[in-house]
């Protein structure tokens, strides 16, 4: 490696000092934007209902997340103009 490649540097952010090198390597601002606030549940389904879920994953070529999140926004897009959605009272 030539040393002309690598710099010490201070992070934008409060911490340690980092070597840094003259390409790549973290940048302010990259990487994949967001679109919404993730919060980690933990959810509870038959293994048939699992089973369903990977294979629905698996023929639309995207994750569980992504599938189940598909599965939320439907949900919402069509019951929203039937009714209010109400804490179940349970």
């Amino acid at each position: 490696m030539k040393h002309e490649n690598v710099k010490l540097g201070i992070p934008d952010q409060e911490g340690q000092l980092r070597i840094m090198f003259s390409k790549g390597g973290p940048r302010a601002g990259a990487g994949r934007k967001g679109f919404g606030v993730t919060k980690k549940i933990s959810l509870t389904l038959s293994q048939e209902l699992w089973e369903t879920l990977e294979q629905r994953s698996t023929s639309l070529n995207c994750s569980r997340s992504e599938t189940v999140r598909d599965i939320i926004e439907a949900f919402f897009l069509h019951d929203s103009g039937d009714k209010d959605v109400q804490p179940n009272a349970d």
